[in-house]
């Protein structure tokens, strides 16, 4: 899955989830790489709704989103397809 972004340094963000809703090979392309690459570690193998319900709302600085949160969203919209 690819999902663009919204409101964040990130342009997109590719990830899988298998038939078990574990989470895979989560990459953000662009924002902050070390931060980026630390979620996408954290949540490698994770249940999707887990995930969703530990980064969801997390903001960044002065914005209303962050990476984690758009991971979150992109998640959430995978699973109610």
């Amino acid at each position: 899955m690819t999902y663009k972004t919204k409101g964040v340094c990130a342009s997109h963000i590719e990830f899988e989830v298998d038939d078990a809703h574990k989470v895979h090979n989560v990459r953000f392309i662009g924002g902050c790489s070390g931060n980026t690459q630390g979620v996408a570690s954290l949540v490698e193998g994770m249940d999707a709704d887990e995930v969703i319900s530990r980064l969801k709302g997390i903001k960044c600085g002065f914005k209303n989103t962050s990476c984690p949160d758009q991971l979150s969203i992109a998640l959430e919209q995978v699973l109610n397809k």
